[in-house]
């Protein structure tokens, strides 16, 4: 894709929110080369499933067209997802490591050392990609830019309430004088103390996060699975009661309590299972990260685990009864 210049085919804003999205999520690739994806893959989708679906499935053309329409937004969202991911992967990790990383700092303060040369050795290997961006920050210093132009600059890398906090306490300290390695060791504590809140919090919301998981990942689909098997059974003793009554059942007298056939049949309510099973799950996935860490965009880790196992109970549920209903010899599958 070189050589071509993706950013004039969408808005400046786009190109903008991008670029911030690329930078916190620690992407080292241009904005042209990501948005070039993006289209790319869209417009490939878009041509190449209406084409398969019409030449080879013979399916409806606007159904087709809508399929690969669908197929391209999904590719766009499953890239957001991805990257959001990898926004929130950062954080996390920064405001895991930031208790340390200020008590190191505030030691070398301590020591006698200024604040930029502080920050600079407190840096570790173990802290990763932040080692980088100090590294990053430090060069920033020496190239002429003030302590506050570094420091706000390092806060927008992640998308941290706790790094645009700490950060915004450490220049006013230098702003306005104080003991600031007392001031960087408080912080540490209280960081500390706000992580052990958080986790005291999921532990006490783990009994909701189980029943969630048991409603939509395992109850929800048995009982679906449950309801395809009687659709089935129903569908096929009507089939049997017609055959033998073409005419329909007799009335009773009464007009309205004629029964009839149920106009659901076994293949439609197995696609609206599948669907509903889909939803659900997702859904649940993402509804458990929220309560578990405060983040829904963690939810994308439980995602496939979730849908492959709704989906497996789902069809396990319906083999199992359709055996069930077969050896008591009211139904076949």
């Amino acid at each position: 894709m070189k050589g071509v210049t993706f950013e004039r085919l969408v808005s400046r804003s786009i190109v903008r929110y991008v670029s911030d999205e690329l930078d916190l999520a620690g992407v080292k690739m241009s904005v042209n080369s990501f948005i070039g994806i993006g289209l790319v893959g869209f417009f490939l989708l878009f041509a190449i499933i209406p084409i398969v679906a019409v030449g080879v499935l013979h399916y409806n053309v606007l159904l087709s067209a809508a399929a690969g329409i669908i197929a391209g937004v999904g590719f766009e969202l499953v890239l957001y997802v991805l990257l959001e991911f990898r926004v929130e992967k950062r954080k996390n990790f920064i405001e895991t490591l930031l208790p340390d990383y200020l008590q190191l700092v505030a030691a070398n303060v301590r020591s006698g050392v200024s604040l930029d040369r502080a920050l600079l050795l407190a840096r570790r290997p173990e802290f990763g990609f932040f080692t980088e961006d100090i590294e990053a920050l430090n060069k920033r210093l020496y190239s002429g830019e003030t302590m506050q132009d570094a420091l706000n600059a390092l806060a927008r890398r992640y998308r941290s309430t706790q790094m645009k906090h700490t950060i915004r306490m450490i220049l006013e300290a230098v702003r306005y004088g104080g003991a600031l390695a007392d001031l960087l060791n408080q912080i540490a504590k209280d960081l500390r103390s706000q992580q052990t809140v958080q986790k005291e919090i999921s532990g006490q919301l783990f009994m909701y996060t189980i029943f969630i998981a048991f409603a939509a990942v395992i109850a929800s689909p048995a009982l679906y699975g449950l309801t395809l098997q009687m659709i089935t059974v129903t569908d096929k003793v009507w089939a049997g009661i017609l055959q033998q009554n073409p005419g329909g059942l007799p009335t009773t007298g009464i007009s309205f309590l004629k029964p009839s056939p149920p106009q659901i049949t076994p293949g439609v309510y197995e696609d609206f299972a599948i669907i509903a099973i889909l939803i659900t799950t997702s859904l649940s996935s993402f509804t458990i990260a929220a309560i578990t860490s405060g983040e829904t965009i963690r939810g994308i880790r439980y995602l496939p685990l979730f849908v492959a196992a709704g989906l497996i109970i789902f069809y396990v549920v319906t083999l199992v009864m359709g055996s069930i209903f077969t050896s008591l010899g009211t139904a076949g599958v």
